[in-house]
Parts: structure tokens; C-alpha cells; sequence
């Protein structure tokens, strides 16, 4: 049984840190980006150190506290809020943002927990190397959080998740000792591998701290183009085709929808639209080449190739750096286009490419029989994860539709289960779908995680109610 972060435990905790560690929590810290779901906690922690952190998780641990760790605050998946049970103690890692070092010749960057992954990102630049990581949120998430819920992005198809991208970790675990894996190394076989326990745990069994990050060379150049395919078939036969072509050179493959881009131009009419018609799918593809080769060259060869087999029907190729941003500009502006119509439930799945095409469709069947609604899918089409939101029909609000949210989300999961997908591809868990990993999940391996979370986190005080029920 967990006790709340009182007056006494936070009296008793303040004489161990440095003055202005401990604040009151501010509304930053306990909401979460769809405000769906409000936190509680007793205090905010705001450590400077991987000491600082050890010192305040022991307090937590002698005295039975609960711990709620805070990255950027951007996940959706409630991960970062709890909103019932004895307040914890939030910990946030915000001030704990430096570099701790860069090895350009390595392909190395070590960094800590806090930093903001734009941050991670401009120090790489800046030693001529790249950290291929990228998120809508790359400008307020934090390298911690990415981690710690092994976060995707547009580029999973040629990099990999957040998991790939690590090379090892500094954390401090549930009894507030500091595991000291912070190393450099690519191949390090010395038993089990706690880094990527660690990696996708959610702060369920410690809290990162530091991290060594793999970096690449950038490509020599990169393009982009945006085609109108037939259908999802047509696009997963396109991509099958691009990488015959190019292989491992196809950065990101991205799917949309016309509905995404109705929400664009219904809530940010200032975004320039691509198309003067625009179609009912299309593919953003991403290349990264090597010396030599011309980006608008490849992409117009696809692209003919695609045309002639009648996969395409029109497209446009970026000619220049600023239009290829402005290409992604489109895809990454579609959750905000999101937002702001305000979905009914928002789903972050995962399929075998082969059954992308044939999920869309009946899924899309399935919920038109249960409600009159419209579906905006969109997402990583290479790498096999798409995002298939719910929103009302038009003119009518989403509150109309509450009483039917569990059952779009039931229709949705149970027919992603049928395709042996899954129902979180790059959000995680969280504390939002832990009865549907309970529901869906492999009975052993949820065994297997609960025995885990057991023997290293005994007292239950590392972010109580996520990924597992508490």
C-alpha cells in the first residue's frame, strides 16, 4: 500500500536536497496534450543531478511514496498523469538538460535525460552529424521520455525506434540505486540487457537519467515527393517498388488521407495545400542518397514507374530543400488539424504491411455501421504504423458521441488483434490502455512483465497504474 507525498514525507524529503528542488505543481505538469485527463501529486521534484535523483527516489522508497516521472508532457497515452490513488511525487528532469559529451568520429552523443530533442538534434548538426529522430513534438519532448517509451517517428523505416537509436543508460532504479550503463560501446554482451529493459518501460522500473545516442552522417542529399496513389493497396505496392529501386535509401514512406487534408484546410487555411483537388490518398516519400545521385531524378523515375502501373495518378516532386519542408510540413501539421477538431478516440496501431490495406477497409466498414463519423487514418505506411482516429461527423460535437467511445475503440482494437497487430505502435501503454493490454496480451509475457516489475520495483513506487495495473 502506497502512502501520499504529505507535508511530513516532503518536509523530511527538502532536508535532503538543495533548496528549490521541491515545488508545487503547476497546471504544466499535470495535464496531458488532448486535456482529456488531469494529475495529481503532492509536489514536483526538480533535481539537477543523477545524485540529486538517487537521493529523492530512496526518500520515495523508505517511505512507500508513489513517483510519477515527467519528460516533455507530450504523450498520449496518460503515461505522465495520475489521476487517482495517495499523490506522488512528480520528478521532473527538466533542469538535468546537458551535453554531457559528443565523439563525432564515434557516431556518439551523450546526453542527459532532460534535454529536448531539438536540442539533441542541433548539437549533432552542429559536429556535421544527424540524430535521426523525429517527432511532431521534437520541440518540447525530451530524450528521456523518447526513450522511455521508445518513441517512433517518421523515420523508423530507415533508422529505426528510439530503442535502435540508443546505445546505452544511466538510471536510477527503484531502491535509488544508479545503474551505471552509460557506455559508447556497439556490442557488449555481458548478460542481460537492462538498457533495453529499460528502453519502453514507461517509468515503471526506473527513471532515465543520461543516455549515449547513436548519430549517422547525413546524406549526401535528400528529396521528397508527394504522389496520389489509388488506394493503400496501391501505396504499399509503390513502396515495395522504391525499395527495390533504392533500398535502404527510402527515409520515410507516409500514408494520408483526404480527410486529413479536408482538417487542414477547415482549421489552418493559411497551410498552402498541394493539391488544388485534393485526392483520397496519398504517399509522402523521403529520400536520403548518396554522392552523385539526384533526389528529383529517382523520385521522377518512381513516380513514372508508379504511373505506368497504375498505382499513381499525379504527384509533385520537391525541387528544393524549402519545398520538401514544406512536403512535411503538411504531414506534421495533421495532428494539430487533429486537435482542433477534437477526435471521439484516437488509435496508434501496428499491422503486418500485408494487411494494412485490408484492415483500412474493414475497419471503415465496421464503424460506419456503428456511427456516423468521420476517419482520418494517416501514418507511417513504411514501417507498418498507422494512426486511425475517430472524429464526429460534421456538425455535430464529440460529446454527442461519448457513450460510443469504447466500442469505436473495441471495433478498432479487436479487428487490429484479428490482424495480429498491435495496439500501440510508438505511444506506449500509459495508464490509458492498460485494460487493453490486459485484454490483448500475451498471457505469458504479461507474466513475464509483472514477475519483473515485481523483483525490481517490490514496493510498486515507480509510476504506479502504468503499463501494469497497480
Amino acid at each position: 500500500m502506497l502512502n501520499p507525498a504529505d507535508d511530513a514525507f516532503l518536509s523530511d524529503l527538502a532536508g535532503r536536497v538543495p533548496d528549490g528542488t521541491l515545488i508545487a505543481p503547476e497546471p504544466r505538469h499535470l495535464t496531458e496534450p488532448r486535456g482529456r485527463h488531469h494529475g495529481r501529486a503532492g509536489a514536483v521534484a526538480l533535481p539537477r543531478s543523477t545524485d540529486e535523483v538517487s537521493t529523492i527516489v530512496r526518500a520515495c522508497a523508505e517511505a512507500r511514496v508513489g513517483i510519477v516521472p515527467l519528460g516533455g508532457g507530450t504523450g498520449l497515452v496518460g503515461g505522465q498523469v495520475m489521476t487517482q490513488g495517495p499523490l506522488p511525487l512528480l520528478i521532473s528532469l527538466e533542469r538535468m538538460n546537458r551535453l554531457r559529451g559528443i565523439f563525432p568520429a564515434e557516431n556518439v552523443i551523450l546526453v542527459e535525460a532532460g534535454m529536448i530533442l531539438a536540442e539533441v538534434q542541433a548539437a549533432a548538426e552542429a559536429e556535421g552529424r544527424m540524430f535521426p529522430l523525429w517527432l511532431a513534438s521534437e520541440g518540447s519532448c525530451r530524450i528521456g521520455g523518447n526513450l522511455a517509451c521508445n518513441a517512433g517517428g517518421t523515420a523508423v523505416l530507415r533508422y529505426g525506434n528510439a530503442r535502435d537509436l540508443c546505445l546505452g543508460l544511466e538510471a536510477v532504479l527503484p531502491d535509488g540505486s544508479v545503474f551505471h550503463g552509460l557506455k559508447r560501446l556497439r556490442k557488449d554482451n555481458t548478460g542481460y540487457d537492462l538498457r533495453n529493459l529499460l528502453i519502453g518501460s514507461e517509468g515503471t522500473l526506473g527513471i532515465i537519467t543520461a543516455a549515449s545516442l547513436k548519430l549517422v552522417r547525413p546524406p549526401a542529399a535528400e528529396g521528397a515527393a508527394l504522389m496520389a496513389v489509388r488506394d493503400p493497396a496501391a501505396a504499399l505496392e509503390l513502396l515495395g517498388r522504391a525499395q527495390r529501386r533504392l533500398g535502404p535509401l527510402v527515409t520515410g514512406f507516409e500514408l494520408m488521407h483526404r480527410t486529413g487534408l479536408d482538417f487542414l484546410a477547415e482549421t489552418l487555411p493559411e497551410l498552402r495545400q498541394p493539391f488544388a483537388v485534393p485526392p483520397e490518398w496519398l504517399v509522402l516519400v523521403d529520400l536520403g542518397l548518396t554522392e552523385g545521385m539526384s533526389p528529383a531524378a529517382e523520385l521522377e523515375a518512381l513516380f513514372a514507374e508508379g504511373l505506368e502501373a497504375g498505382l499513381v495518378s499525379d504527384g509533385l516532386v520537391a525541387q528544393s530543400e524549402a519545398q520538401r519542408a514544406a512536403f512535411w510540413a503538411i504531414r506534421e501539421t495533421i495532428p494539430e488539424a487533429n486537435r482542433r477538431i477534437g477526435s471521439i478516440a484516437s488509435h496508434d496501431i501496428a499491422l503486418p504491411l500485408g494487411e494494412i490495406a485490408d484492415f483500412i477497409e474493414a475497419a471503415r466498414a465496421a464503424l460506419t455501421r456503428l456511427a456516423d463519423v468521420r476517419i482520418n487514418c494517416f501514418g507511417h505506411l513504411g514501417d507498418g504504423n498507422l494512426h486511425f482516429n475517430v472524429f464526429p461527423a460534421r456538425g455535430r460535437s464529440r460529446a454527442e458521441y461519448e457513450p460510443l467511445r469504447s466500442a469505436i475503440s473495441r471495433t478498432v482494437h479487436d479487428l487490429v488483434h484479428r490482424a495480429e497487430g498491435s495496439i500501440s505502435a510508438e505511444h506506449g501503454i500509459g495508464r490509458l490502455k492498460v485494460a487493453e493490454l490486459e485484454r490483448y496480451g500475451d498471457p505469458a509475457k504479461l507474466a513475464a512483465m509483472r514477475a519483473i516489475k515485481l523483483a525490481l520495483d517490490p514496493l510498486g513506487i515507480m509510476n504506479p497504474g502504468a503499463v501494469l495495473r497497480a
